[in-house]
C-alpha cells in the first residue's frame, strides 16, 4: 500500500500543504466544499497519519497515574516496577512521564489516600492493581466520571469499565484443585487465605471458587474441602492448631504468594504427607519447591502484566490504539524441575 505524503495529497487534491495540514489537522479556515473534498480523498487513499512523527514535533507530554501495591510490604509487587521501567524503555522517544504511589496492601485507607494524592497530578491514564473490591469500585467509576482510560492488573473488577491483564482466577483456583488431586487422590483439601480482608478480596474467591468447582465436578472424591483464613501475626499458632484438628487433611492450597508460610509450618511439624500448591516465584517460595514442601506454584507474572499494563496506556496515547479489554495470561505450572527458566528477568 502507497504511503502518502502531505505534498501527495495536496498535488492530488488541486490545493496547498497548508490547506490539507489544517484539514488533517481539524485547524479550521478552510472552505467546506474544499475541506469536503480533501476529507473524501483522505477515506480514498486510506491515509493514516505518522503518529510518531506528529508527536515528536508536537513534543506532547503524556502522564501517567500508577496505583501499585507497595512491594516494601508485600515482595510479590516488587518485579512491577521492572515491568514499568521496561516499557517506558521502549517509547523512550516520547515524553511519557510515570507517577507512582504504592500503598500498603492491607490497608484500604491508604489506598483511598494514595488515590487521592495521585489524582492531584492530572493524569491522562491510570495503571492500578484494584486489590480492594469495594473500594476500588467506587474510585475506578470516578475515574470513569472523569473520563480516564484505566488499565487493571492482578485483580479483575468485573462490574467496572476498566480494562483488566492478569490471569483467569477462576481458572487458575481449578488448576491448583487438579494438581492437588493428582498427587493425593484421598483425604480432605485446605484453601488458606493469609494476610487479606476476604470480603473485599475477589481475587481470592475466585480462586477458591474455581477449586471448589473442580471437586464438586469429581463424583469420585470423598473427602471435605476445609478453609482457614490466617491474618498477619497469628499465622504460626492458628495454623498449627488447624493442622492438627484435622488430621486427615492432604492437601493444602494458599491462594497467595505466602505459601511459604504454610510451607515452613509443614516442616516444623513433619507433615511432609501434606501435599502444597501456592502462587508466585518469591525466593522464599522457590526455596521450599526445590526441597520438596511445596509440590507445586502457579506463576502469575506480575512483571509481565504491569509491563503490559503500562504499554497498552502508551500505545493509547501515543498511537491512538485502543486497549484490550481483557487480555488473560497463561497459567503457569511450575515445579522444582522447569523453575529456572522463570526466575529470568
Amino acid at each position: 500500500m502507497k504511503k502518502y505524503t502531505i505534498k501527495d495529497i495536496a498535488l492530488l487534491a488541486g490545493v496547498s500543504k497548508g490547506t490539507i495540514d489544517r484539514v488533517i489537522h481539524n485547524r479550521g479556515n478552510v472552505a467546506k466544499d474544499v475541506e469536503d473534498r480533501v476529507k473524501q480523498l483522505l477515506l480514498d487513499i486510506n491515509y493514516q497519519p505518522n503518529l510518531i512523527a506528529r508527536n515528536l514535533k508536537n513534543n506532547k507530554n503524556f502522564n501517567i497515574g500508577a496505583l501499585l501495591p507497595n512491594s516494601e510490604i508485600d515482595p510479590y509487587w516488587d518485579v512491577c516496577m521492572d515491568g514499568i521501567n521496561n516499557a517506558l524503555a521502549e517509547f523512550n522517544a516520547f515524553d511519557v512521564r510515570v507517577n507512582t504511589f504504592l500503598f500498603d496492601p492491607t490497608d484500604t485507607a491508604d489506598f483511598l489516600n494514595n488515590n487521592e494524592a495521585m489524582l492531584k497530578t492530572a493524569p491522562d491514564v491510570i495503571l492500578m492493581v484494584p486489590l480492594f473490591f469495594k473500594e476500588a469500585k467506587s474510585v475506578l467509576e470516578h475515574y470513569q466520571s472523569l473520563n480516564i482510560k484505566v488499565c487493571t492488573f492482578n485483580n479483575q473488577i468485573t462490574t467496572s469499565s476498566a480494562n483488566f491483564i492478569g490471569q483467569d482466577l477462576y481458572q487458575s483456583g481449578r488448576v491448583a484443585a487438579k494438581l492437588l488431586h493428582s498427587i493425593n487422590t484421598d483425604g480432605d483439601m485446605a484453601i488458606i487465605h493469609i494476610d487479606e480482608q476476604y470480603k473485599n478480596a475477589v481475587h481470592m474467591q475466585e480462586k477458591e471458587k474455581g477449586f471448589r468447582s473442580y471437586f464438586d465436578d469429581v463424583d469420585s472424591f470423598k473427602g471435605t474441602i476445609l478453609k482457614c483464613k490466617l491474618k498477619h501475626g497469628e499465622t504460626e499458632d492458628k495454623l498449627r492448631t488447624f493442622l492438627n484438628n484435622h488430621p486427615n487433611l492432604k492437601g493444602l492450597f494458599v491462594t497467595n504468594s505466602k505459601a511459604f508460610h504454610v510451607a515452613r509450618m509443614l516442616e516444623n511439624e513433619t507433615k511432609d504427607h501434606i501435599k502444597l500448591v501456592g502462587y508466585d516465584l518469591l525466593t522464599e517460595n522457590i526455596n521450599h519447591l526445590k526441597n520438596g514442601t511445596i509440590d507445586f506454584l502457579i506463576h502469575q507474572n506480575p512483571r509481565q502484566q504491569a509491563y503490559l499494563g503500562m504499554k497498552f496506556l502508551i500505545e493509547h496515547l501515543v498511537f491512538e490504539k485502543q486497549i484490550p479489554e481483557q487480555f488473560l495470561l497463561p497459567i503457569n505450572i511450575i515445579n522444582s524441575e522447569n523453575a529456572m527458566p522463570f526466575l529470568k528477568p
